[in-house]
């Protein structure tokens, strides 16, 4: 999919997010308070990268206030990768089918995440799917 087509298929804040690493302001997503079983996939592909298992409440300061999740759906779902965009040295989260922006991930005390990961993502880079109650 080229630019045209993200365009096209994104709302402005969404494009801002997912193409052109943009963050979007804490506490202000949809998905921030999303408890439901299910499936986040990547707005701008589809592609799935966080399942509502890996979703917690973070307590850090500085990383509360996105959806945040301890582990990516599986292995090859996300690219980590270096980021010093800003003056300080970050890790990207990448979406392997689409190379869309994320968000980053931070280590954090695995007595919070419980894996020592925090995966802070944007809610406008994400779409959620309910798992279906009822098959």
């Amino acid at each position: 999919m080229g630019e045209v087509q993200f365009k096209d298929k994104l709302t402005p804040e969404q494009y801002r997010v997912l193409r052109e690493k943009g963050t979007e302001p804490p506490h202000s997503g949809e998905l921030l308070h999303e408890e439901r079983d299910g499936t986040f996939s990547c707005a701008a592909c589809g592609n799935e990268v966080f399942s509502s298992e890996a979703k917690y409440e973070s307590t850090t300061p500085g990383l509360i206030g996105w959806p945040s999740f301890n582990k990516a759906k599986a292995d090859g779902s996300v690219v980590e990768q270096p980021d010093s965009s800003i003056g300080m040295k970050r890790t990207e989260v990448v979406c392997t089918n689409c190379d869309s922006h994320l968000g980053h991930v931070f280590p954090e005390d695995a007595s919070i995440s419980g894996t020592g990961q925090h995966y802070c993502i944007n809610s406008l880079a994400l779409d959620f799917k309910e798992n279906d109650t009822n098959g």
